[in-house]
């Protein structure tokens, strides 16, 4: 789970999920599992499945990677801070 921005609030809740073989879900399916795990704010807007995430040599999950992956595919515009 990382962030990628958005107009309204500044960023929204992104996931990227791996699922094991043979296993299926859908986004609506994950969603509505969050709805009842945690807080309605940390629920995903955005939920894609892949094969891999993307790794460092010491195998760290690169979000940084995974953010800028996300904001191509959606189009999104990086908000100006202060």
């Amino acid at each position: 789970m990382f962030g990628v921005p958005d107009a309204k609030y500044g960023e929204e809740v992104c996931a990227w999920v791996v699922l094991r073989s043979g296993e299926q879900a859908t986004a609506e399916e994950i969603q509505q599992f969050c709805h009842g795990q945690i807080a309605h704010y940390k629920v995903p807007r955005y939920i894609r499945f892949v094969d891999e995430l993307p790794m460092t040599v010491t195998g760290k999950v690169q979000k940084f990677v995974m953010r800028e992956r996300m904001i191509d595919e959606l189009r999104l515009q990086e908000g100006k801070t202060a």
